[in-house]
């Protein structure tokens, strides 16, 4: 890889770590750029996972005022998440690597669906709680098992996982977009992390890249929780949905 090979990187980790804190799909920024600079799909795909982990971490760190009083929340979705994240490496490592271009843009239209749809099931959520009260506040085994198969999608591919997540909680829970967006950002960590750490033993990695995204990603991550805890819930509803139709786009016509 030459210089200027490892400049692209650095910036496509930089700008993905951004995304990822803000909403997710920083995985369609880095692997294109490294499928153009000749890496394997899986290659590519596996050093993604590991070298933005780090960026995902200080997303999360950058969001540790939205995640106060969420301990018990983030030990059962973190566990689901990262049981799916194992189920998700073992899926890449063994079925054609091609598989994912065709399930992608489904799951992530349909995450957007459910994020434009949100506010109204949220309302719809309240109400209902307002009769039968979620002591707990957790969501439930439904949301549970949900994030269990956003973390074998995320460990598969990662791109868009930040999306589902946040649809997801959205309708299930009541809480705010940003404390939402910090619940993600937690999870994505746990996702990132898991299935980095089976690709670095197991799969086919390219080390000088991991540490190009794992600098750049760690700058991005904190430079999005840093723009991401200044936008309004709508602000934010908004970027989804734009990047999450980019993210369709890209996929399509790769």
């Amino acid at each position: 890889m030459t210089w200027w090979q490892g400049l692209i990187v650095l910036g496509a980790g930089i700008w993905a770590g951004t995304i990822n804190a803000v909403v997710g799909s920083g995985t369609l920024v880095t692997f294109p750029v490294l499928l153009a600079l000749g890496f394997s799909p899986v290659t590519a795909t596996t050093s993604n996972a590991v070298g933005l982990a780090p960026g995902t971490i200080s997303a999360a760190i950058g969001y540790r005022h939205e995640l106060k009083g969420q301990r018990a929340r983030l030990v059962r979705y973190g566990v689901a998440s990262g049981i799916g994240a194992i189920g998700g490496t073992v899926l890449l490592l063994a079925l054609p690597h091609d598989t994912f271009r065709m399930v992608v843009p489904v799951l992530v239209g349909l995450a957007l669906v459910l994020v434009v749809i949100q506010p109204r099931v949220s309302a719809f959520v309240t109400r209902r709680r307002d009769l039968e009260p979620d002591v707990e506040g957790h969501g439930g085994p439904l949301l549970l098992f949900l994030l269990l198969l956003v973390g074998v999608y995320g460990g598969y591919f990662t791109a868009a996982q930040g999306i589902m997540m946040m649809a997801l909680m959205g309708m299930l829970l009541t809480d705010s977009m940003q404390r939402l967006n910090g619940i993600k950002n937690v999870l994505a960590a746990v996702v990132n992390v898991v299935a980095g750490l089976v690709y670095a033993v197991v799969a086919p990695v390219s080390w000088p890249v991991i540490a190009l995204l794992a600098v750049g990603s760690t700058l991005g991550g904190l430079l999005g929780a840093k723009i991401g805890r200044l936008l309004s819930p709508a602000v934010l509803r908004g970027v989804i949905v734009v990047i999450g139709v980019a993210a369709i786009v890209q996929l399509l016509l790769r």
